[in-house]
């Protein structure tokens, strides 16, 4: 579905509630965000404990994977309303499933890789260095 299909999806759908939703990704740049949601929420940086980010093969976005020891930066994006999630949702696809999981005392959604044993998962990936944008 692209996004002017998603869009068309989630206006039939009412504003509800606001959350909360780390990002880690291409979710990080504005650019996207605007295509998706035709808005750029407010954000702040912040650390995702107990996780590692990963390159995908033949990806240019990444996964997140449970791992103790591990910290994954990205960004809380605020304000996200039960349409735009429902358009978020669709963007991240069925390779990911989203959790919800504590932010250093805030609650968030993220979305995480569904197959943590992908063997397509390697090496750390960086936003800076791996990020290609629309």
């Amino acid at each position: 579905m692209d996004s002017a299909s998603l869009v068309a999806h989630a206006s039939l759908h009412p504003q509800q509630n606001l959350h909360t939703l780390f990002v880690y990704g291409s979710l990080m740049a504005d650019e996207v965000l605007r295509i998706l949601l035709k808005r750029t929420p407010q954000s702040s940086d912040a650390l995702l404990n107990g996780y590692q980010r990963l390159s995908i093969k033949r990806r240019v976005y990444p996964a997140i994977i449970p791992v103790d020891s591990k910290k994954v930066s990205g960004k809380i994006l605020s304000g996200i309303k039960d349409f735009e999630m429902d358009i978020l949702d669709a963007f991240e696809a069925v390779e990911y499933k989203r959790i919800t999981d504590g932010l250093e005392k805030l609650l968030a959604y993220a979305y995480v890789w569904g197959n943590e044993k992908d063997p397509n998962l390697y090496g750390d990936w960086d936003f800076e260095n791996n990020f290609i944008c629309c």
